[in-house]
């Protein structure tokens, strides 16, 4: 399949806190109540900012990160995302060419990850997937303390990689029709037109907490009514035909569009297994507490022969005849009290884990899993219990499977992100699930527990696909219910032992 043109553009900053969020939220929903099947998307591994698009594109927002599903997917992933939209907007991250920065880098070693050999954008940033996708780019400038500078801010943004097509300026937080005057002299200076010029607009702030954001979810209508606001402004002000049209002038691209099918179909042959004879029900958590997702992991379940139901932590019980259990990302401390409360999933939990039955679980869900968090009985399923504190884990981790787990083989390798500020407290022994290396230290992370693999590492599921087609398979070899190759996830069942005291 030909990977489409689609019309688009990439909302970059010079630094963080410039207003991306609040701009390509507007703009997506803006361009929505136009008319516009607007695909959205997110630089990076952010997993809050796509809430707030889908809400205001009505469809699901999506990822595009070199880091974690390699370069050479992000095009294919891109047009898959697409598909059915007209128009596509793009939310860059931090700065527009800041991206991952690597030990080599900081050592002085070699070209690395962070670009400063002068060799291309740095891996991940947003200037380095414009160029992956071909795509103009508008720089939001939060115009609170500029004045006739910013023309030599806009000159050096396009002259530091001309190969970046930096296609026009949103100007944020203005704070009188004299400022704009000022502000638009300058960038007439450099030539690069004002698409819209935003206010300081206080009621467009979105409440967050310690890690950023709050969910569009566990916001609720609130959020719902900041993303209408925004919409309302960015409607009100922007040139939308000239952005169209700037999105029009995207670089036509050719190759692949991303198939989940396809991507099971070669992981299979790989493998050399067969697909179950039953479609086996993968019951994956969400509500308020559980919230981080990639929109591919479940296109990937089910093209590896899952059911996916959703259930919610806070409320519900474990899916009748779960086959598998995933548990993600979110803000499991914010609900710690409901969770607990929860008596009858935790045991469920419990008995799926003894059943030898598999469960991925990522950050919040390791915490979930553990004997308790910060003194409140959780599931007790891993020789851990959790704790809060103060300091931010925070990076791209190169990262390799110590063992044989449901969901990867010992020794492979995958580049995962790590976000939260928890530490688990070992309270038995179990074997790591991660290994990598910092600034020459050797470090492990996770634990495997028979079937259960549960790490702070969030993985992207389109880059390690190989990992959802395990896990369908060791939940059918758990049931007994598979025709797999003999030997592929068999010892998943014998070997399950309870590990905590």
């Amino acid at each position: 399949m030909v990977n489409p043109a689609i019309p688009t553009v990439v909302i970059a900053a010079p630094s963080s806190g410039s207003g991306k969020t609040t701009v390509a939220t507007g703009l997506i929903g803006a361009l929505t109540g136009a008319g516009h099947r607007v695909a959205p998307f997110k630089v990076g591994p952010d997993f809050i900012d796509p809430g707030y698009h889908a809400v205001a594109a009505g469809r699901p927002g999506r990822n595009l990160d070199p880091n974690l599903v390699g370069p050479d997917r992000v095009a294919p992933l891109f047009a898959a995302g697409c598909a059915g939209a007209d128009f596509a907007v793009v939310e860059g991250v931090m700065g527009l060419f800041d991206g991952r920065i690597t030990d080599d880098d900081l050592q002085g070693g070699g070209p690395g990850g962070g670009g400063f050999d002068g060799s291309g954008p740095a891996m991940g940033s947003t200037a380095h997937v414009a160029a992956l996708i071909g795509a103009p780019v508008i720089v939001v400038v939060d115009a609170s303390g500029h004045s006739q500078t910013l023309a030599a801010i806009l000159h050096g943004l396009r002259s530091f990689d001309p190969s970046v097509d930096i296609c026009g300026v949103i100007l944020n937080r203005v704070g009188s029709p004299r400022h704009e005057h000022v502000l638009r002299q300058a960038c007439d200076r450099v030539g690069l037109p004002v698409f819209a010029v935003l206010g300081r607009a206080t009621e467009l702030v979105v409440p967050s907490r310690h890690l950023g954001l709050i969910p569009a979810v566990e916001h609720g209508g609130a959020a719902r009514t900041a993303v209408e606001a925004m919409a309302q402004l960015v409607s009100a002000t922007a040139d939308l035909g000239a952005v169209v049209a700037a999105g029009r002038t995207r670089r036509a691209m050719s190759g692949p569009v991303w198939s989940a099918a396809e991507e099971v179909a070669v992981a299979r042959a790989r493998a050399d297994v067969r697909a179950p004879k039953r479609p086996m029900r993968v019951a994956v958590a969400g509500g308020a507490a559980f919230t981080f997702s990639y929109a591919e992991h479940a296109e990937l379940l089910a093209a590896a022969g899952a059911e996916v139901v959703s259930f919610d932590p806070l409320q519900d019980p474990l899916p009748e005849a779960s086959d598998a259990v995933i548990v993600g990302g979110g803000f499991p401390e914010e609900h710690v009290h409901t969770l607990a409360a929860n008596v009858e999933l935790l045991d469920q939990l419990r008995a799926h884990a003894d059943a030898g039955r598999p469960i991925h679980a990522e950050c919040a869900g390791l915490l979930y899993l553990a004997r308790d968090l910060d003194g409140h009985t959780m599931a007790d399923v891993l020789p851990v219990r959790g704790h809060f504190g103060p300091s931010l884990t925070l990076g791209y981790r190169d990262a390799v499977a110590l063992a044989d787990s449901s969901v990867f083989t010992a020794g492979t390798r995958i580049t995962g992100h790590e976000f939260h500020r928890s530490t688990v407290e070992p309270i038995g022994s179990a074997q790591a699930a991660w290994g990598w290396r910092r600034v020459g230290t050797s470090l492990t992370d996770g634990v495997i527990a028979g079937s259960v693999h549960a790490s702070y590492l969030h993985t992207h599921p389109a880059g390690a696909p190989e990992s959802v087609v395990r896990l369908v398979d060791s939940a059918a070899a758990a049931t007994a219910d598979a025709e797999l190759v003999p030997g592929h996830t068999s010892s998943v069942r014998s070997t399950h032992v309870r590990t905590h005291p």
